[in-house]
C-alpha cells in the first residue's frame, strides 16, 4: 500500500526554518518523482518544490527560490524541504505527493502529475 506520511509542521517566527519530511512506505521513493504543494486558507493548492526520479533534477516556485531546499535520502526513503528565511506567506498546509506517471507527466507543479498524495503538515510563521 503506498504511503505518504508528512511531518516537521510548526510555528516559527518570521526568519525562522522548518525541515518537513516525507515519510514513503510500499514503494521505493528513488523510483518516483516526489513534489511538495502548499494550501493556504482561501487560497488554490501551488506547488512549491519537486525532485526528479530520472536524474534528482530540483524545481523551485519562484516564492521559494533561494530559501528552500528539497534533498531525498534514499536509505530513509524519505524526501525532506529544508525552509529558510520563512515568511508569514508560506504559511499554509504542506503536502507531499508522488508521480507515477513517468515522462507523461504534466509537469513539477501540476498536481495532476501526482497520483498520491500525504494528509499534509500545517506550517504558520508569524511573530
Amino acid at each position: 500500500q503506498v504511503q505518504l506520511v508528512e511531518s516537521g509542521g510548526g510555528l516559527v517566527q518570521p526568519g525562522g526554518s522548518l525541515r518537513l519530511s516525507c515519510a514513503a512506505s510500499g514503494f521505493t521513493l528513488d523510483y518516483h518523482t516526489i513534489g511538495w504543494f502548499r494550501q493556504a486558507p482561501g487560497k488554490e493548492r501551488e506547488g512549491v518544490s519537486c525532485i526528479s526520479s530520472s536524474d534528482g533534477s530540483t524545481y523551485y516556485a519562484d516564492s521559494v527560490k533561494g530559501r528552500f531546499t528539497i534533498s531525498r535520502d534514499n536509505a530513509k526513503n524519505t524526501v525532506y524541504l529544508q525552509m529558510n528565511s520563512l515568511k508569514p506567506e508560506d504559511t499554509a498546509v504542506y503536502f507531499c505527493a508522488t508521480s507515477w506517471k513517468g515522462s507523461n507527466w504534466y509537469g513539477p507543479f501540476d498536481g495532476f502529475s501526482y497520483d498520491y498524495w500525504g494528509q499534509g503538515t500545517q506550517v504558520s510563521v508569524s511573530a
